[in-house]
């Protein structure tokens, strides 16, 4: 009996215990309670953010910018810069560029948009989701864009294909959600178009970033990145966009998704372009079997099953006998590799029209 009669005291002590809890709760809560701990949330455990680290404002006559891992997907601001050359080498969720006048800036990948405003004399190397400029005088803009690039009130802009290197770019596109090849460097809408006046034009073919934009001073803290706008080491793809085709022949080569796809895409265009042939652009896009029926009508069968896979990534090559050399070319170095190749001269013109219209489509340019 005494060994029962101790478990229910216990029991009888424990039901007492929460009251005393109550009670000290209300004391917390009247500000009695002084030597408690206050709770803990996992915000409070978070990083604070200082928004200084992550802007640049008034800065004249400088080289200035961020290193790679120092913004890490966070929003960046430029503000009323002058003479400055400014690195930021490390990817972002947006960028807004306001009031600079005669810098030179390169741009990381950036998740969102690049917002550049009330700019002039602007030379700049950039990678985004969305570029947009607005009252903008001469600018400079070697241009990764996977949309449609927008100049609203903007004059004396120029355009080339983004080609740019530094050790971690790679895995800065991966972290912003940017694919190498959808790049739209040279698809530009202007939004305030004057009747007889041109806003807009591409840069020559044969245009150099470093012409353009230095490299980072060698006593900078910039210095020790290596830098390079050498076209063979850029992770994008140099194409020739808009500009005039040299020959009315092109091809449709198409790869699926796999381990190499990226790898064989590179090979690829190393191979044709020393062959003499030209990439004019490259899409990576997602496709459902519905949608290879309506792309390569006739030539579709088998390949809707190979895009269940992942996305697709293709590109338009151009030549006289380009067809004909991608079909060697196929044959010779992709033989494993699941791949589309245009037929045949009388058939690649609807198979490049019919690829590019539905994934520009798909990406609403």
């Amino acid at each position: 009996m005494g060994c029962c009669y101790s478990k229910q005291s216990k029991r009888k002590s424990a039901r007492k215990e929460p009251a005393a809890e109550s009670s000290t709760s209300n004391n917390n809560a009247t500000g009695d309670g002084a030597g408690e701990a206050p709770k803990q949330y996992s915000w409070d455990k978070r990083d604070k953010v200082d928004p200084k680290d992550y802007m640049l404002v008034g800065v004249k006559d400088s080289t200035v910018g961020r290193l790679p891992g120092t913004l890490n997907g966070q929003q960046f601001v430029i503000q009323d810069c002058e003479n400055c050359n400014i690195f930021v080498l490390d990817h972002s969720a947006a960028v807004t560029v306001d009031d600079c006048t005669n810098c030179c800036l390169v741009l990381g990948p950036v998740k969102g948009s690049v917002f550049l405003r009330d700019c002039r004399d602007v030379r700049c190397v950039v990678a985004c989701q969305q570029f947009r400029t607005r009252d903008c005088k001469k600018m400079d803009v070697f241009l990764c864009c996977a949309t449609q690039p927008i100049i609203e009130s903007s004059t004396g802009m120029k355009f080339g294909c983004f080609q740019y290197y530094y050790p971690e770019l790679a895995f800065h596109f991966k972290d912003a959600g940017l694919s190498i090849f959808n790049n739209n460097w040279s698809n530009i809408h202007d939004f305030t178009p004057v009747s007889g006046e041109t806003n807009w034009s591409l840069l020559p073919e044969d245009a150099m970033v470093l012409d353009y934009v230095p490299a980072p001073d060698a006593d900078s803290e910039f210095g020790s990145v290596r830098v390079s706008s050498d076209v063979s080491k850029s992770i994008i793809p140099l194409t020739r966009g808009a500009r005039r085709k040299e020959s009315e022949e092109s091809c449709l080569f198409m790869f699926f998704a796999g381990d190499y796809t990226i790898a064989n895409a590179r090979k690829l265009i190393d191979e044709v372009t020393e062959r003499g042939f030209v990439l004019i652009q490259t899409k990576e896009v997602s496709m459902r079997p519905e949608d290879v029926s309506r792309v390569f009508q006739n030539s579709a069968e088998g390949l809707a099953e190979l895009t269940t896979k992942g996305p697709v990534v293709a590109l338009e090559l151009n030549g006289d006998g380009v067809v004909e050399a991608c079909q060697a070319i196929a044959k010779e170095m992709f033989s494993g590799t699941k791949v589309f190749v245009s037929e045949s001269k009388s058939t690649s013109s609807r198979d490049v029209d019919n690829f590019f219209n539905f994934a520009d489509m798909q990406m609403s340019l």
